[in-house]
């Protein structure tokens, strides 16, 4: 068994779908609709044949609401790894990415957190080598 599939809510498809691709780098791998119903996922380029993340309209309240929350709680609804924090975050702030939390050493990794522009803070982390 193995997950294949995870959902971020996202208040607009198409920008998002901008940010996912353009400033983090995401290949699209599915873009496809039925009636006002749009099926969107992004896949890393590095493992095309791998887990796909849904870029899923919030036009559900209960969705909608639970992404406000998350957000203004400062909560990451999404957390991506990286081998290389400092270089993905100079190439991300290249692209056009807006941090909220440059490279910063916790315990056990260093974690840096980005608005996706859509409603989400997405969190990037490098776990450390021990």
């Amino acid at each position: 068994m193995k997950i294949k599939l995870t959902t971020i809510y996202v208040d607009d498809q198409e920008k998002a779908l901008g940010f996912y691709t353009d400033v983090l780098g995401f290949t699209k791998k599915a873009d496809f609709t039925n009636g006002a119903f749009r099926w969107l996922t992004v896949v890393s380029p590095d493992d095309p044949d791998g887990t796909e993340l849904q870029l899923a309209l919030n036009d559900n309240p209960a969705a909608k609401t639970y992404q406000q929350a998350m957000f203004k709680q400062g909560q990451p609804a999404l957390m991506l790894f990286s081998d290389d924090i400092k270089a993905d975050h100079e190439r991300i702030k290249a692209n056009g990415g807006n941090f909220a939390m440059a490279p910063t050493a916790v315990t056990g990794a260093t974690i840096a957190q980005l608005n996706d522009t859509c409603g989400n803070l997405v969190q990037l982390s490098q776990l450390a080598r021990w």
